[in-house]
């Protein structure tokens, strides 16, 4: 594994494809005198760690801002407050519980909008007794491994993605009050092959991917499962064990990643804030 060593910023490769840790302080982290270095990684490695770093709520906000333009959730106005979203599945804490709980299957957050989140910057502030790692892998390093002739074959392809397909992973036999509201949030059609600006490509895939467009749909759902489990082998793949104080910013456009499963009521709490998007599925 690669090391670099400086005054207080170390960081440490954790596998050959994916991921890195940074060992640095507050001060260093909320100057933003790294910013361009931490982007820089994002791209390089998807994932990255600051091991028990402590960022209280205020300073996981600021040090956000140091990286781009925060993102607000989903009917929070831009001109409010700025705030950290609860990941938990206790319903006191967040009554959208419910619909977290697509996040055990591998996802790619943003797939029914044209212009994904950049990423998400998650901290731990409680931790469940048994699972509830995160995994990740690293889908621009899945499609560069891929043999150059399935490459331009690929990236001929789009694929359909809907919010409901998702939601089925967890609530296969939904009722139908369910799944009309479900279905009331859309579909999208994106590339399955992501042409990014900086010339590199990667797969787009998850469990919102309903069918390749034009294709049979038992041709299609064999191809989306073995490209997935392509993604997602170990060479490709990071798990992160949490601990408290744990920060961690992934790359949402060029990774996917999932929770692993742990008890409904654990208490297991995340604070999230995310970075705006910055380009468009292409």
């Amino acid at each position: 594994m690669a090391t670099t060593t400086a005054t207080r910023w170390e960081i440490t490769d954790v596998a050959p494809n994916i991921g890195c840790t940074i060992r640095t302080d507050k001060q260093t982290l909320l100057s933003g005198a790294k910013t361009k270095e931490i982007r820089g990684l994002m791209e390089s490695r998807g994932v990255i760690v600051f091991p028990q770093i402590n960022l209280t709520d205020e300073e996981q906000i600021a040090f956000t801002h140091t990286l781009g333009t925060f993102a607000h959730e989903v009917g929070e106005s831009k001109a409010g407050m700025d705030t950290v979203y609860p990941i938990t599945m206790d319903p006191r804490v967040n009554p959208n519980a419910s619909y977290l709980r697509g996040a055990f299957f591998w996802h790619i957050d943003g797939t029914m909008s044209d212009m994904p989140i950049l990423a998400s910057i998650m901290s731990a502030r409680a931790l469940a007794k048994e699972g509830g790692e995160t995994d990740f892998c690293n889908t621009y390093a899945a499609f560069e491994a891929l043999p150059e002739a399935e490459k331009r074959e690929l990236e001929k392809l789009k694929v359909v993605h809907a919010m409901w397909r998702s939601q089925l992973y967890h609530d296969p036999e939904p009722s139908y009050a369910s799944m009309k509201l479900w279905q009331s949030i859309g579909r999208n059609t994106l590339p399955l092959v992501w042409k990014h600006r900086t010339g590199r490509k990667s797969l787009v895939l998850g469990a919102t991917a309903l069918q390749v467009e034009g294709m049979d749909m038992f041709e299609s759902e064999a191809l989306l499962v073995r490209l997935r489990e392509w993604a997602t082998r170990p060479e490709y793949s990071y798990r992160h064990t949490w601990k408290l104080g744990d920060m961690v910013i992934w790359d949402n456009t060029g990774t996917m990643h999932r929770a692993t499963h742990y008890d409904y009521d654990s208490g297991r709490l995340m604070h999230r804030t995310k970075l705006e998007g910055e380009e468009a599925f292409a």
